[in-house]
């Protein structure tokens, strides 16, 4: 994956927030959902995307322009 930075921090910690919340509900801990991983990664990494592809920055480095 090509990206700026920011979205790249971005979305490293919204990968960090899902498999925290997964870690929890496998440990007993939170019990709120009955949806499947691939499913939460599936929307997140659709997200992901949608946001990658709307920053000029992370444009600009696809484009060759930005290194």
């Amino acid at each position: 994956m090509m990206g700026c930075s920011k979205c790249m921090k971005m979305g490293g910690a919204t990968f960090l927030v899902l498999g925290l919340a997964y870690l929890a509900v496998d440990l007993g801990w939170w019990d709120f959902w009955g949806i499947s991983w691939w499913t939460a990664l599936f929307v997140v990494m659709g997200i992901a995307h949608l946001g990658s592809a709307n920053c000029k920055d992370c444009r600009a480095i696809r484009e060759g322009r930005k290194k």
